[in-house]
């Protein structure tokens, strides 16, 4: 019972803080042409939660942190099958919150968070032998999002492994059918191009460096001496074939990081079997490891909630990491304090990113970054904890 009020626990801060982060975030020009211009799962995902709840940024948001919450548990089901201890669960959930990847996730506008939780949910199945559930659920998943290719190679790989012929079948009808719909877009042709070390820093900062260090290290030893178990597949099967295109092309990191992120369980295990073997004297090494990585984890995370106090460091606002999810919603309220609720920009992707919150495209007013040369203006200085961020100008149109 104890395991299960820590769990619950868990899910109420990271909700709680998820919260939080979608009153920080506005929307960004990517998410804008989704919610306007897109015409796949994620589109309408979201303008159903707009039907629900309004046009709002809890509405944008609020699928995908539904998808994952509902993965919490799941990875703790999941756990289970791979570790004898409630606390090493507890760590791999613990984990799997903290971890900046999936944080992003939860909060942004993309597939990430429901290939995660569409593939736990199918794992959890598996794992648990419900044969005829997860039959149903993997067909599906073609028409979720076209990077379940990488789980259907992966359980083509299993199933020769286990000489298990309808896994075979059914994963390799499922992987050809994913690549008929899709096509062969994210295999190109021509020049080779290096992009494998852009392909490494983008799992870092998905990870952290010594977490995903340690999962190429978990999938080696489970390479050379460990059991293979059909996570351990998907996950050195979407490691491998990021790497492999990251040779010739810039690969879309959300295609793949998802597929590695289930692996946590097994990182937690290896970890576990390599500390408790060894007597307590000789495990300082492992207890400093898992300390500062736990320290790093939890310090990455507030950074990346409270990112809006670094805007007085740094010379150039723009070059902040979170610009582009920042600004716009303050800036709309401003401009409806102002009775402003048409404007033209000269930023079109400004123009796009204030129609979804009730600015729209108009004729009467220019919105422009400041300018001092220009008069009879009306300026609109947008800020964060105090601190100027950008200047705007407010002008009539000449007609």
């Amino acid at each position: 019972m104890r395991t299960i009020y820590i769990l619950f626990s868990i899910i109420v801060v990271d909700l709680i803080f998820l919260l939080y982060g979608v009153n920080t975030l506005s929307i960004s020009y990517k998410e804008a042409l989704v919610f306007y211009n897109g015409d796949d799962f994620l589109h309408y995902l979201i303008k159903f939660s707009a039907i629900i709840f309004g046009q709002n940024d809890f509405a944008l948001r609020f699928p995908f942190i539904l998808f994952h919450l509902l993965s919490i548990p799941l990875m703790f089901e999941i756990s289970k099958f791979y570790l004898l201890r409630d606390e090493d669960r507890l760590i791999s959930v613990g984990t799997f919150v903290l971890l900046p990847g999936v944080v992003s996730s939860a909060l942004l506008v993309n597939s990430a968070s429901v290939v995660i939780f569409f593939t736990m949910l199918f794992v959890y199945l598996f794992l648990q032998k419900k044969v005829f559930l997860y039959s149903l659920i993997l067909p599906l998943l073609i028409f979720v999002d076209n990077s379940f290719f990488i789980l259907y190679l992966g359980l083509i790989f299993y199933g020769l492994y286990e000489k298990n012929r309808y896994l075979i079948t059914l994963s390799s009808t499922l992987f050809l059918l994913s690549l008929y719909i899709y096509g062969l877009d994210s295999i190109q042709h021509g020049k080779p191009r290096g992009y494998f070390l852009d392909t490494f820093g983008a799992y870092s900062l998905i990870f952290s460096p010594l977490i995903f260090l340690y999962f190429f290290y978990t999938m080696y030893q489970i390479l050379v001496k460990g059991e293979k178990s059909v996570v351990w597949f998907i996950s050195f099967l979407s490691l491998i074939v990021s790497i492999l295109l990251s040779f010739r092309q810039r690969i879309i990191i959300e295609d793949f990081a998802p597929f590695v992120v289930i692996s946590i369980p097994l990182m937690v295990q290896v970890f576990s079997k390599s500390y408790r073997t060894r007597l307590p004297e000789l495990r300082g090494f492992h207890r400093t490891f898992f300390i500062f990585i736990f320290s790093f984890l939890i310090l990455n995370f507030f950074v990346t909630y409270f990112n809006q106090y670094f805007y007085r460091y740094l010379e150039t606002p723009s070059k902040h990491f979170a610009y582009k999810y920042h600004i716009v919603k303050e800036l709309s309220q401003k401009l409806k304090e102002k009775n402003i609720k048409n404007i033209k920009c000269d930023d079109k992707s400004l123009e796009l990113r204030l129609k979804f919150y009730g600015v729209d495209k108009g004729n009467t007013f220019q919105l422009s970054l400041c300018d001092q040369n220009i008069s009879n203006t009306q300026k609109v200085t947008l800020s964060y904890m105090n601190y100027p961020i950008i200047c705007y100008s407010v002008s009539k149109v000449n007609k």
